[in-house]
């Protein structure tokens, strides 16, 4: 077996996926056949051209053309349905998804709780017929007004306990730091709910101080500027705080020149706690498998450090102690099995953390 094919056959967790943000171009051109909406291309092989990542802007008219497909509860039952299909052959046991509510209310009128209701749905198709599992992250867009921003802050206060696991902060992080949403993130921490926040992507440590004092947030969507301040560096490896990295994304996005030039490994070196995740998939060409491609091969990470991120992963998701204790036997035993196969790789033991 060959280092390629350890990746492919691991068991992985995903922290940092847009639902929206994974819509695959078939499935876009789905909806956007039932519901008659022009793209920029009517196959899939130009859908897919059409794809490829291009610069900010064209990130975004992509993001806006899968909003305006999405209009009905069973689109998104669909979307989240072939979102886990793509999770599940890749080996992704359990993703945490963030997803923007508010823009569907806002735009198409469609009530929250109908939209919570298709993707509840999707997931308990999912874990059925396909064994894997997902959490939902509702997520605040920064641009939008502080009592908004409550909006969504209510609906995962009043969801908790039906597929909602946090409240998030995504969407343009310069002029828009998480002070912004302060009293919107006190009252989800106030009332037991989870708060896991963007920063450190297009703007610096200061988002992601923000992102721990005001936003309360247990888990840091990028965090990959921590470096630029080592006091901050210091705070996330003394507590521990995962950094849920997505390497291909920093790269589209320019906050790295290139993927060989990406801290990741000093993040590692720096004794941080790091995950790796994929971001919006098809809209930087990767998927979570590549991402691990990519860093074993770019970093010479082996099976050891590979294993260890994909424990980090498990360890940091918002699943009761003893479901994580489960998968992490299983994942071990995988392991295991996986390495006996691997010609020229040792064995060691992993440890999470």
């Amino acid at each position: 077996m060959s280092l390629t094919e350890f990746i492919k056959a691991m068991p992985k967790v995903e922290l940092h996926v847009h639902l929206e943000g994974a819509t695959q171009p078939e499935t876009l051109l789905k909806l956007a056949r039932k519901h008659n909406v022009a793209l920029p291309a009517d196959t899939i092989e130009g859908l897919r051209e059409w794809f490829i990542f291009r610069d900010f802007w064209h990130f975004g008219d992509i993001y806006i053309k899968i909003s305006e497909c999405i209009r009905t509860p069973d689109d998104i039952e669909l979307l989240t349905r072939e979102f886990l299909q793509g999770q599940a052959a890749q080996h992704i046991l359990h993703s945490e998804v963030t997803y923007t509510p508010y823009t569907h209310y806002k735009q198409k009128g469609l009530p929250f709780e109908d939209q919570l209701a298709a993707i509840n749905r999707a997931r308990a198709w999912a874990e059925a017929e396909l064994g894997v599992t997902m959490g939902l992250i509702i997520d605040i867009s920064r641009n939008v007004t502080p009592e908004e921003g409550l909006v969504t802050a209510e609906w995962a206060i009043q969801h908790r306990d039906n597929g909602v696991i946090a409240l998030g902060l995504g969407g343009p992080e310069n002029g828009h730091p998480p002070e912004k949403h302060a009293e919107a993130f006190r009252r989800v921490h106030e009332s037991g709910v989870t708060c896991i926040l963007h920063a450190g992507e297009l703007a610096g440590a200061e988002s992601i101080w923000g992102a721990l004092t005001v936003g309360h947030s247990v888990r840091i969507g990028h965090g990959v500027r921590c470096l630029e301040d080592p006091a901050l560096v210091a705070e996330l490896r003394e507590k521990q705080i995962p950094l849920e990295v997505c390497p291909s994304s920093n790269v589209c996005l320019g906050v790295v020149p290139s993927f060989a030039e990406h801290p990741l490994p000093r993040l590692i070196a720096e004794g941080l706690y790091v995950t790796l995740n994929s971001d919006d998939p098809p809209m930087f060409n990767t998927t979570l498998t590549d991402e691990y491609l990519l860093v074993a091969k770019h970093f010479g990470l082996g099976a050891d450090a590979l294993e260890k991120l994909a424990l980090n992963a498990l360890w940091a998701a918002r699943l009761p102690e003893y479901v994580k204790a489960s998968l992490s036997t299983r994942f071990r035993a995988e392991f295991q099995t996986l390495r006996r196969d691997l010609m020229g790789w040792p064995f060691r033991e992993a440890t999470h953390g």
